[in-house]
C-alpha cells in the first residue's frame, strides 16, 4: 500500500511540475510576444444589404468572456448567449438580414442555454426569414438530443450522408466511493437536510438513494418530456410518437428522413447552395457574433439596467478564473460588491442578476443574499435570470429577488444543506503514518482530516444544520411570499425542472434574458418598448491585462500566442475533474453546506 501511495505522490508531483512550467513558459510568451499584436479579437464589421447570418455551435455557447486568457483561449470564438439571443433578435427585425443558418452538432451547451436559443431562433423565422440548420451528425460531438432539439426549430434540417440521429435522451450518473472508502480505511462523517439532499451521497452509500433517484428521475423525465413536445410541434408530428422515437434512437440518415425527422442528406457545399438559392446569390454570409458586434449600441440616455453575472460553485473568497485550470466560481466578495454598486449607483433603474451556480458556501451565499434584499429593502428591483443550473446555495442567492425568471429546463430548488467531513484515521494507521501535535481550544481540530468528530462535535454539527436549514427556508418563504408549510413541501433537497418550479412557486416566469429585461423594465417603471442599456457590474477586464496584473502586476494591452494557451487550456480540462473532486473532500466542508447534488452537465 505504501509503495503505491509514493507512487501515486511521484505521479502527481511529476505532473504539476511540468504543467508549472508549461505555465511560466506561457507568461514569458505572453511578456515577449504580446506587443506583436494589437488587438485580440477581431472588431465589428459592417452588415451588408444582403446578409446571411450562420449561428456556429463549434465553437461553443458561454455565459460571459472570462477574463483568463487560458480559459478565452480554449473558448476560441465562443458566442455569449446573451449576445447572441439579443443579435437574432435584432436581425429578425433587419430588411438587410435574409437568411439564418445554424451550424449545430458541436459543443455542450447546456440544456437552459439551448432553450434560450432556440426560442430566439424560433421568433427569427416567424418574422418570416428562412432558417436552415446542418449537421455533419448529432452525437459524435455533443449532446445529440440538444443538439437536435435547436436544429428543430428550422424549417430545413440537413444531415450529412454518414452521420446519425443521435437523439437517445439524457442521463446523469456518478461514482459512488463508499467501498473504495471503506477498504482503504476512509471514514465520511455527513450529516443533511433532508431526505433528498445527496451532494454528499457518492461518499457515503454504495448506490444512489431512493429518494434522490425519484427525485432525479423526475427532473430526467420533465426535461425530456419538454423536448419531445417542442419537436413534435415543429415537425408536425404528435408528442407521444417523438418520445417513442426517441426511445429507439440512434438513427442512420436515410431512417432519419424516412421518419421525418431530418429533410435532407448532404454535405455543407450543398447546404450553402441551397441557401444561396433561397437567399440569393449576392448575399453575404456572417458569423451571428460578428453581426452582433457591428449593431448600434443604445443611446447614452437610455435607462440603464446592471447586469451581474453569478456563475460557478459559490465561495465565500473573490470569484476565481484559474490560470491554470480556467474554473469560474461565484466569489461572495465579487458578486456582493458588483450588485452593491449598482444598487448604490442612482442612475441604475434595475438590475438582472444572471444565476448559473450549484451552490456551494452558506455564508457565502447569505452574503450575496444581503444584497438583494438590501437591494428590495430600498426599492430596486433585482430579477434573477437563472441559467442552466440555480440550485441550493444558487437558488438561495435569489431568494430575496423581486422576480425570478428560469428556463423550463433549467435545474433549481435543492432547497437543503448538506455538511460533514472525511476521516483519515485508519488510513493513515494502514500506511504506518503517525501525526502528533499541540493545540490551544477543546475544538481546535474538529475539521481536521486527521481523526473523526468526536460525539460533542457531532452534536454540534446536527444543531448547525437544523439551523442553518431553517433559515434557508425561512428566507425563501420570505422571499417568495409562501408560508413555512409549503416551503418544506418544496424543500427537503429536492431538485426541480424550471418549469415545475414554477407551478410550485419558486419561479415567477419561463423565459431567458429578454424575458427578464422586459420584467426589469416593468419593475421600475419603464415602457415596455423603451430602449435600455445593459451595463456589466463591475467592467471587464481586458483578459491579458488582468492575467497579468494578477501574476506578475503588468499592463500588457495585447494577445499572446494563441497556440500555446490552447495547448494550457487543454491541459486544464483534462486535470480540472481531478482538481475539483479533490476540493470536494479536501476543502473545508462548510464550503460545500448549500451544494446542489447535481454539479456535471446531463449527458
Amino acid at each position: 500500500m505504501t509503495r503505491i501511495i509514493l507512487f501515486l505522490l511521484k505521479c502527481v508531483v511529476g505532473l504539476f511540475a511540468t504543467v508549472g512550467f508549461l505555465l511560466l513558459a506561457g507568461i514569458l510568451a505572453v511578456i515577449l510576444v504580446a506587443p506583436r499584436f494589437d488587438a485580440f479579437r477581431p472588431g465589428a464589421t459592417g452588415v451588408a444589404d444582403e446578409t446571411v447570418l450562420v449561428l456556429d455551435l463549434s465553437d461553443g455557447l458561454i455565459e460571459q468572456r472570462p477574463d483568463n486568457p487560458l480559459a478565452l483561449a480554449s473558448q476560441g470564438g465562443a458566442l455569449v448567449l446573451r449576445d447572441a439571443v439579443t443579435a437574432l433578435d435584432a436581425a429578425g427585425r433587419d430588411e438587410r438580414v435574409k437568411g439564418l443558418v445554424i451550424r449545430a452538432g458541436w459543443g455542450t451547451p447546456g440544456l437552459a442555454q439551448m432553450q434560450e436559443l432556440r426560442e430566439a431562433v424560433a421568433d427569427f423565422r416567424a418574422q418570416g426569414k428562412p432558417v436552415f440548420a446542418f449537421a455533419e451528425t448529432f452525437g459524435e460531438a455533443g449532446n445529440g438530443t440538444l443538439h437536435y432539439f435547436l436544429a428543430s426549430a428550422a424549417g430545413e434540417i440537413w444531415m450529412q450522408p454518414s452521420g446519425d440521429l443521435d437523439i437517445t435522451g439524457f442521463s446523469l450518473q456518478q461514482p459512488f466511493l463508499k467501498p473504495l472508502l471503506t477498504d482503504i480505511g476512509v471514514q465520511p462523517q455527513v450529516g443533511q437536510r433532508e431526505e433528498y439532499k445527496g451532494a454528499m451521497s457518492f461518499l457515503t452509500e454504495d448506490a444512489m438513494p431512493e429518494p434522490q433517484r425519484r427525485n432525479l428521475q423526475r427532473y430526467l423525465d420533465s426535461t425530456l418530456s419538454q423536448i419531445a413536445t417542442a419537436v413534435a410541434v415543429s415537425r408536425n408530428l404528435e408528442a407521444g410518437t417523438v418520445r417513442e422515437l426517441i426511445d429507439r434512437a440512434p438513427y442512420r440518415g436515410a431512417q432519419a428522413v424516412d421518419l421525418g425527422l431530418v429533410d435532407r442528406l448532404g454535405y455543407w457545399d450543398e447546404v450553402q447552395a441551397a441557401v444561396e438559392a433561397a437567399a440569393g446569390d449576392a448575399a453575404a454570409w456572417q458569423p451571428l457574433g460578428d453581426y452582433g458586434r457591428a449593431m448600434p449600441a443604445p443611446g447614452d440616455g437610455a435607462p440603464l439596467l446592471a447586469l451581474v453575472h453569478g456563475e460557478g460553485p459559490i465561495l465565500l473568497d473573490a470569484g476565481d478564473n484559474n490560470p491554470l485550470f480556467g474554473r469560474v466560481t461565484m466569489g461572495a466578495v465579487d458578486v456582493a460588491e458588483a450588485l452593491s454598486a449598482a444598487i448604490d449607483d442612482p442612475e441604475v433603474a434595475a438590475i438582472v442578476f444572471r444565476v448559473d451556480s450549484p451552490g456551494g458556501s452558506y455564508v457565502g451565499s447569505d452574503t450575496i443574499w444581503r444584497e438583494v434584499q438590501r437591494a428590495r429593502d430600498l426599492g430596486k428591483p433585482v430579477i434573477v435570470s437563472m441559467g442552466n443550473l440555480a440550485a441550493s446555495g444558487g437558488y438561495f442567492v435569489a431568494a430575496a429577488a423581486e422576480k425570478i425568471v428560469a428556463q423550463p429546463g433549467t435545474l433549481t430548488g435543492s432547497i437543503g444543506v448538506v455538511s460533514g467531513k472525511v476521516s483519515l484515521r485508519e488510513l493513515w494507521d494502514d500506511v504506518g503514518v503517525t501525526w502528533d501535535g499541540v493545540q490551544a481550544g477543546r475544538r481546535a481540530t474538529m475539521w481536521s482530516p486527521n481523526a473523526p468528530f468526536s460525539g460533542d462535535e457531532w452534536g454540534w454539527l446536527q444543531q448547525t444544520l437544523d439551523t442553518t436549514y431553517a433559515d434557508f427556508t425561512g428566507k425563501v418563504a420570505a422571499g417568495r411570499s409562501l408560508n413555512q408549510q409549503e416551503v418544506l413541501a418544496v424543500a427537503k433537497g429536492q431538485i426541480w425542472s424550471g418549469a415545475d418550479a414554477k407551478e410550485a412557486g419558486l419561479v415567477d416566469a419561463l423565459g431567458g434574458y429578454r424575458t427578464a429585461i422586459d420584467l426589469a423594465k416593468a419593475a421600475a417603471g419603464l415602457p415596455s418598448d423603451s430602449d435600455v442599456q445593459l451595463r456589466p457590474f463591475p467592467a471587464a477586464r481586458h483578459p491579458f491585462a488582468a492575467f497579468l496584473e494578477d501574476t506578475l502586476g503588468g499592463n500588457v494591452e495585447s494577445p499572446a500566442t494563441m497556440s500555446l494557451l490552447r495547448s494550457l487550456a487543454r491541459v486544464a480540462e483534462v486535470l480540472a475533474p481531478l482538481v475539483q473532486a479533490a476540493e470536494t473532500v479536501g476543502n473545508d466542508p462548510r464550503s460545500h453546506a448549500l451544494q446542489s447534488p447535481v454539479t456535471v452537465p446531463v449527458r
